[in-house]
């Protein structure tokens, strides 16, 4: 019998650490401020002080279980392994909804950033291009979409960095608060808890990237890496969104200046810096979009090539690696193809969406800590092991349950729709639960 094909191991804990900010899109703080400002009433960095205090804590959850299942799979392995099969399918099905969205936002914002640039070219041009290219590369290499993501990311950074300085100076020159060091753009009268908690909904999503990385752990050079890749992405990108949106609330204290608040980057450049800054400003916004694109592109792929692999989904199509590339190409090019929806939805609605599968991710990762510690290895005889293993995810799932309270009622309605499809499926291929989910393949194929 033919050696399997297995994932390439290239990946060390910087170009991990790359990809989970490229999948998080630093820029995405500017391309949603407008949404999120009008929702929570001018206090855009509160909203993300919040979302990363709801993500530490699962990120740190995320840490442990990597450790005990370092596979692909991510919630849907976490939750299959600790629980139940039928819980870890319907998980991982509810994952696929933001791991498969977030690709089509990336080529949706690539999509908006063109159209403002030249808007004479029809937008499906933008899409199929895009679209075409990350496909491309995703099939291509692992390694490559490393190399390239970590230079779009370099980028992004810099002319974020670019933006603080002349907001600095703006400030300085009496725009917005006219004051850069100023309590406004965290609270002031009139803000409500409430509507600080449905931003922290809409803002989670842009922390989507620290959870991905666990999908490259069969791709780490040392798959002990990548508990430390976690909380380094999840805490660079929270100070990256804090500091970004700190500066953009003081300049912009309400979204009265802007013409378009679906995607308010290109007119933050241009009210920052002039035409010129602004075009420059769309680049760095373009470079981290499509960084996210070449991350989230992966990862899905990854996932799917995971539940083809235990054959939950059909194993000859989604459990299929390139003998040549070591990539899942049926996947990527798959996800390829569901990206070019992005020709048509409105990115509030999609990034809404997004945050149903990714919510009930992060629940059931903080859940599969306490099944897993507790329940199975019974590590709760002393303080510190009850502090850690109990204490701590029930925190994680307590403030993640908070998030779920405010979620997009849209979003509630699309998740139940796509969770109800799952179970149509998960009855499908168990002959109604007349057998079993088929079992994970032995994890020494996969080296």
């Amino acid at each position: 019998m033919s050696e399997k094909t297995t994932l390439k191991r290239s990946l060390g804990l910087w170009s991990i650490v790359a990809l989970g900010l490229g999948y998080m899109t630093p820029t995405v703080v500017f391309d949603t401020f407008g949404i999120v400002s009008k929702q929570t009433n001018g206090v855009v960095p509160l909203a993300y002080i919040v979302a990363l205090g709801v993500m530490l804590f699962t990120a740190i959850s995320y840490g442990k279980m990597v450790q005990i299942f370092p596979s692909a799979g991510s919630a849907y392995t976490y939750t299959r392994e600790t629980m139940n099969p039928t819980l870890g399918f319907m998980v991982g099905w509810a994952s696929l909804l933001d791991y498969l969205l977030l690709p089509m936002v990336n080529a949706l914002i690539i999509r908006i950033y063109l159209v403002s640039l030249f808007p004479n070219v029809p937008a499906w041009v933008w899409v199929v291009s895009y679209v075409a290219i990350v496909t491309a590369v995703n099939v291509w290499s692992m390694g490559k979409t490393s190399n390239f993501n970590m230079i779009l990311v370099v980028y992004g950074v810099i002319l974020i960095g670019a933006f603080i300085v002349l907001a600095w100076m703006k400030l300085s020159q009496g725009m917005g608060q006219g004051t850069i060091f100023t309590t406004q753009p965290l609270f002031h009268e009139g803000v409500e808890l409430s509507a600080v908690f449905t931003g922290a909904t809409v803002v989670a999503f842009s922390f989507i990237g620290f959870d991905a990385i666990t999908m490259y752990t069969e791709e780490a050079i040392d798959e002990k890496t990548v508990p430390k890749a976690i909380i380094l992405t999840v805490l660079i990108g929270g100070v990256i969104f804090f500091v970004g949106g700190y500066f953009a609330q003081a300049l912009f204290p309400d979204v009265s200046n802007f013409n378009v608040t679906d995607d308010t980057l290109p007119e933050i450049g241009l009210y920052t810096g002039g035409e010129i800054f602004k075009i420059i400003f769309v680049s760095s916004g373009f470079a981290l979009t499509a960084a996210s694109g070449l991350a989230s592109h992966a990862s899905v792929s990854r996932l799917l090539y995971v539940m083809g692999r235990n054959g939950v989904l059909p194993r000859k199509m989604f459990g299929y690696v390139h003998p040549r590339f070591r990539t899942p190409a049926f996947n990527v090019i798959l996800v390829g193809i569901v990206s070019l929806l992005a020709i048509g939805p409105d990115l509030e609605l999609i990034s809404a969406v997004i945050n149903f599968g990714a919510l009930i991710a992060f629940t059931f990762v903080n859940l599969s800590v306490i099944a897993y510690f507790i329940f199975m290895q019974k590590r709760y005889k002393s303080a510190q092991d009850i502090f850690k293993y109990l204490i701590m995810p029930i925190i994680g799932a307590g403030l993640t349950g908070i998030l779920w309270s405010f979620l997009h009622k849209d979003a509630l309605i699309g998740g139940i729709v796509w969770l109800i499809v799952g179970l149509v499926y998960l009855l499908f291929i168990t002959k109604f639960f007349s057998v079993g989910i088929p079992d994970m393949e032995n994890e020494d194929e996969v080296s």
